[in-house]
């Protein structure tokens, strides 16, 4: 045993966002910090998902633009062939230097070192322990510390079909790593990961088929998922809605996948690739954590308090490990909400009822705050108003009104509940909602407070008057 490995105030599992940002908020408190990653530093935003994602849709579009020609009279636009390779190198670039200068320089800079290697806990409730075995076959060590977190993130999960492991399979990871550009694509699964993945292939060039269990994106409003199957639909894309895959095998041709609609009927769909996007599960695997005293939930998420502490009190869990709403900035919350706690005894909690969300299709979607359906479930009286993007004076000038805004209140106060954008910068537009749900505005005070002319956030503040007047009945510029 190296006595250097003794006497940390922080041992930390995992180097993604939450991982980060509880080894950052502990170092500016002083604390001394050790982390182990077992795979890639950076976990999985800079390296499977939002960076490297978000660059290729980035991408994509570009081409559509080029390929579908703009918007606009007397301009004129083509495209060549995708060189997928060049694609995905670009991409792998912007995933290395965002990797190194958010992550790894960012470790030496604060001064906590990142060993390489697979940690599991060891010792019992009262004395945990890390046992690290290292990634090169060099033995193991043992890391004591004052505090421990798990944030190992989550990872890709295949629902239980007959034939899928058999035939094979994409995931949102692997998807970005292809060689070639697939001549035909099965999405399984309608939920963030798999449309942008479905409009991404489908700009960039392939023949995409999705299979929704349900309806698109069916945890946001229904005004929204039937207008962006519209756009689908435009832009070439199959979608078989309230289908349910039975079965896959593979042939000389690529993918065959058998699948059931819910009025009974059988379909036979096929492929050179699918693409399996039906959610993430936390990953614990090989933790140990029951040795410690630590309790797992049904999905394998670490069980917390709404301080992010686990039934050792010395243990504590950050982001999508937890089973808490899978977002970078959830995680990077986490962070620094136990640093805090942890050795400054704050006390703090998380508030999700003003936290936002963002698809990045094209047009985007983002929400915050309540359905109309959440909202009356919780027993509220809604007044609901959607405003279709022609009444925007941004969209009009853009040349685009794909989309809506819908905003969900409280009938008897008028206070803002919830706000749902499906439109070009939606994730920018969601950010004045958010404001306004965390100050509890009403719909009459969005309506009244100043907001600049063509801009997409406008839309709020012409929502918010749908309340009180016929918006189409206004003048452009005299909202």
């Amino acid at each position: 045993m190296n006595a250097a490995d003794n006497g940390f105030d922080l041992a930390v599992i995992g180097s993604g966002g939450g991982a980060f940002a509880a080894a950052i908020a502990a170092r500016r408190k002083g604390r001394s910090v050790v982390m182990v990653e077992r795979s890639t530093t950076g976990g999985t935003c800079v390296n499977t998902g939002c960076v490297p994602s978000k660059a290729l849709l980035a991408a994509a579009e570009a081409r559509r633009s080029a390929v579908e020609g703009t918007r606009f009279a007397g301009i004129r636009t083509e495209a060549g062939p995708v060189a997928f390779d060049a694609l995905i190198d670009g991409k792998d670039k912007l995933v290395q230097q965002m990797r190194a200068e958010k992550y790894t320089d960012l470790a030496a800079e604060y001064g906590w070192d990142i060993l390489e290697g697979t940690a599991r806990f060891t010792g019992d409730r009262d004395n945990p322990a890390l046992e690290v075995a290292s990634a090169d076959g060099g033995g193991s060590r043992r890391i004591e510390a004052a505090h421990y977190l798990v944030a190992t993130g989550s990872a890709p999960w295949a629902p239980p079909v007959d034939g899928l492991e058999g035939a094979g399979y994409l995931t949102s990871t692997t998807a970005m790593d292809l060689d070639t550009l697939p001549e035909s694509l099965l999405v399984l699964g309608a939920g963030y990961v798999g449309l942008e993945q479905t409009q991404l292939f489908a700009r960039l060039g392939s023949k995409v088929t999705v299979i929704a269990r349900s309806r698109l994106t069916s945890g946001e409003e229904p005004e929204i998922s039937a207008a962006l199957q519209d756009v689908f639909a435009d832009e070439g894309i199959t979608v078989h809605t309230h289908t349910r895959l039975t079965g896959v095998r593979r042939d000389a041709g690529g993918i065959v996948a058998i699948a059931r609609t819910g009025d009974g009927r059988k379909l036979e769909l096929r492929a050179t690739h699918l693409l399996v996007a039906t959610g993430r599960r936390p990953v614990t695997d090989g933790l140990d954590l029951d040795a410690v005293g630590v309790e797992t939930g049904e999905r394998g998420e670490v069980v917390v308090d709404e301080q992010l502490r686990t039934a050792n009190p010395r243990i504590w869990a950050a982001g999508d490990v937890t089973g808490h709403p899978q977002f970078v900035y959830v995680a990077s919350a986490h962070g620094a909400l136990i640093a805090d706690n942890a050795f400054d005894g704050a006390g703090r909690t998380v508030d999700y009822h003003h936290l936002p969300r963002v698809t990045f299709t094209t047009p985007a979607i983002a929400s915050a705050g309540l359905t109309d359906a959440e909202a009356a479930a919780q027993g509220y009286t809604c007044d609901c108003r959607v405003l279709p993007l022609e009444y925007v004076p941004r969209a009009l000038v853009n040349r685009d009104t794909r989309g809506l805004i819908k905003l969900v209140a409280d009938a008897s106060t008028g206070r803002l509940l919830g706000a749902h954008v499906l439109a070009d910068g939606a994730g920018d537009v969601i950010a004045t909602a958010v404001y306004a749900l965390a100050n509890d505005m009403t719909v009459q005070q969005m309506a009244d407070l100043w907001c600049p002319y063509l801009t997409m956030a406008e839309g709020l503040k012409l929502a918010a008057q749908t309340y009180t007047r016929d918006v189409s009945k206004l003048s452009c510029c005299a909202s």
